[in-house]
């Protein structure tokens, strides 16, 4: 590990929601090897200590908070050992997520199932951000760096994984305006990479048959089933989380291997306007000719 005087990250104090597997442990080694010092959370108690001990070994400060981050009391527990156990929180990183049931769609998901991966997704980003925020905005810095997915355009199906990530994509936009004035960016990124969620029968079936459906392009169905290790995309993180960024909030970003994208902030494209104190309402036969023609 490089001498934490000379990394991009030293002396930061960071969070690591979900960082004890996949692109979240990937993320976390990337921070300690930077110089940061990372509190790692996730839902697996075992899971949770073999990261904070392999941070350990390669020289990082490490601690770990074990318990599922949607629970708003497991979410103040991470900012409170960030603050007492390092003195200061720099770095929030939400990597947790939860797969849709195999097979999910609106056609047969349950009210509970739903609930579940909304709380799972936004719900984390939501308690993790609420209790952060504060903290941040009275220090006069701090970087927040939330994960979604491409999945929120609706292109690979399902209910409340889209619902959530689109979710979070406006949260943590809404959280970049508020506390610009107060010095913490806030920004999005939407992974592709392989992990458990991404690996296995089940999901090898569901992106296959969505290709069947017509909702995946032959590209991007081989895409999804050949995702790069979590490794690829962890710089994004580290890159938004460090002085370099310092200009960069409100941003949904997408890394993918090789490829960096960004969206385009959606602008409403003008279809018809007529001035409301001297014109009557569009008839429908109008609307029609604008928008369904």
């Amino acid at each position: 590990m490089r001498q934490a005087e000379h990394a991009l990250l030293a002396d930061r104090r960071a969070v690591v929601v979900g960082g004890s597997r996949g692109i979240g442990r990937a993320v976390a080694e990337l921070l300690g090897n930077q110089g940061a010092a990372v509190v790692i959370n996730g839902r697996d108690e075992a899971a949770v200590q073999d990261t904070v001990d392999a941070l350990q070994a390669a020289g990082a400060r490490a601690t770990g908070v074990p318990g599922a981050a949607d629970d708003e009391r497991v979410a103040a527990a991470l900012i409170e050992e960030c603050t007492n156990t390092f003195g200061r929180l720099d770095i929030l990183i939400n990597c947790a997520g939860i797969a849709e049931p195999p097979g999910s769609s609106i056609l047969q998901i349950s009210p509970a199932e739903f609930d579940t991966l909304i709380g799972a997704h936004l719900g984390t980003v939501f308690h993790t951000c609420r209790v952060a925020a504060p903290v941040m905005a009275a220090q006069g810095h701090g970087a927040i760096i939330n994960t979604s997915s491409v999945a929120f355009l609706g292109d690979y199906g399902g209910t409340g994984y889209p619902a959530g990530k689109g979710a979070v994509n406006g949260l943590t936009m809404a959280i970049a305006a508020e506390l610009k004035g107060h010095g913490v960016r806030a920004n999005v990124v939407c992974p592709g990479a392989r992990t458990r969620i991404s690996t296995g029968p089940d999901y090898r079936q569901q992106i296959e048959d969505l290709h069947r459906r017509g909702l995946l392009d032959e590209m991007t169905m081989r895409a999804s089933l050949d995702a790069p290790p979590p490794h690829y995309v962890a710089p994004v993180y580290a890159y938004l989380a460090s002085d370099l960024a310092r200009d960069v909030t409100g941003q949904i970003l997408v890394a993918a291997g090789g490829f960096v994208g960004r969206f385009d902030r959606p602008t409403p494209r003008l279809l018809g306007y007529r001035d409301h104190r001297d014109s009557p309402p569009w008839s429908v036969d109008e609307l029609h000719t604008m928008i369904g023609a």
